[in-house]
């Protein structure tokens, strides 16, 4: 039997709802696709609520927590035809030629969001700090894995003390031995992943610092960040991982690289040239 509509479930129930409770459940069914998008913090403030009450909710529907609950408003809101698991909203009945155009616009706007979203005081504190470190760990859970591999892969051009580390226990493992001139580059879309949680809280007291690149700047993540990078692009829970959320992800640590490289240009350009020249033995 298919699950109940979530706004059926939400006017089942309103009557029953606190004072407080019946703000988010008014928010929520006359904002149907943009609460799909919002963290627990966003969806707190706009509903002039608490975010314990944004949970109280959640459960008192019979969802586990908020990210059960915002999966159930993608799913009502997707039945509905308001909703689309596709980046840039590809239909089924698009051509290709619709596709390319709409995932174009799709990216092209995540970037210009996150380019509006950044603020250069911002990225240069993480500058002066990747810049100062002894060793810097990249760390992602899922998908944002992918980034911090690839941020890894990207400053190692021109740095040696970068290093991803892809496995979570080896995460908790080297965030327990860090120490004050040491830094993590976080990648969290949401910023509120368990394991994200722990190693950054592990960090802390270790004293190292905490540089995340996150959607959501009121995260958990970003209250245990030293300096938190916003970027750009919508996704709500069936568009899990979208392009679009990566190449905002991308334009960031592209931006932060610039930033860290351009300080002493002559010799990040020699240190990359050492480097050109050993893979280029790779190529045929």
């Amino acid at each position: 039997m298919p699950e109940t509509d979530i706004f059926e479930k939400i006017s089942n129930a309103y009557y029953h709802l606190t004072t407080a409770e019946k703000k988010v459940a008014d928010y929520v069914v006359l904002r149907q696709r943009d609460t799909q998008y919002m963290s627990i913090s966003e969806l707190a403030e706009a509903c002039g609520v608490a975010e314990a009450t944004i949970s109280r909710f959640a459960r008192r529907l019979n969802y586990k927590g908020y990210n059960a609950f915002k999966l159930a408003v993608a799913h009502s809101t997707a039945g509905r035809s308001a909703g689309n698991p596709l980046s840039g909203q590809v239909l089924a009945e698009d051509g290709v030629s619709d596709v390319c155009q709409k995932l174009f616009a799709a990216n092209v706007d995540a970037m210009e969001q996150t380019l509006s979203l950044l603020r250069p005081e911002d990225v240069t504190a993480a500058g002066d700090l990747l810049e100062r470190a002894d060793k810097v760990l990249c760390m992602g859970q899922g998908g944002s894995m992918v980034m911090a591999q690839e941020a890894a892969h990207l400053f190692s051009t021109a740095f040696g003390k970068y290093f991803a580390v892809t496995d979570s226990h080896m995460q908790a493992i080297a965030a327990a031995q860090l120490g004050p001139r040491d830094v993590i580059l976080y990648f969290s879309y949401s910023g509120a992943t368990r394991d994200m949680v722990e190693n950054c809280l592990l960090a802390r007291e270790r004293g190292a610092r905490i540089v995340l690149v996150t959607r959501f700047p009121k995260s958990p993540g970003a209250a245990l960040a030293s300096v938190v990078l916003q970027c750009g692009a919508n996704e709500n829970p069936l568009q899990m991982g979208s392009v679009a959320a990566r190449i905002a992800m991308i334009f960031v640590l592209d931006v932060l690289f610039s930033e860290v490289c351009r300080r002493d240009l002559p010799a990040c350009r020699a240190r990359r040239r050492q480097v050109a020249d050993a893979l280029s033995e790779k190529h045929l």
